[in-house]
């Protein structure tokens, strides 16, 4: 089982950055995907996820609409696009993948990908 991110980087306040996550090795379309974040001395906390057909999704309400999860089951893929960048967005980005839809507080996936930093500073 792979979850493999990508699309991190360095950008400026206000910025946008698109982070993909592609998975392989188990059956992509029957999971929940999301993506998690975590800060320099924080908590892993989750950023937003979608359903297994994409019906269903859900943001942290930190976010204020800056962000768009999105799903391609046929190139088993999982995206974010990420808006009006700030600061403290600063992190690593995680790909996470799950059965069922839902308890998003626990923090638990049933795989992970490895992590890409995304970092926004001017």
């Amino acid at each position: 089982v792979l979850l493999v991110e990508s699309g991190g980087g360095l950008v400026q306040p206000g910025e946008s950055l698109k982070l993909s996550c592609v998975g392989s090795g188990f059956s992509f379309s029957d999971y929940s995907l999301s993506w998690y974040r975590q800060a320099p001395g924080k908590e892993r906390e989750l950023v937003a996820a979608i359903s297994s057909a994409g019906g269903m999704k859900t943001y942290a309400i930190s976010l204020s609409g800056r962000f768009a999860i999105s799903r391609d089951n046929a190139k088993n893929t999982v995206d974010l696009q990420m808006t009006s960048l700030k600061p403290e967005d600063t992190a690593v980005y995680y790909c996470g993948a799950k059965r069922p839809w839902g308890d998003w507080e626990s923090n638990q996936n049933d795989y992970w990908g490895q992590g890409t930093q995304v970092t926004v500073s001017s």
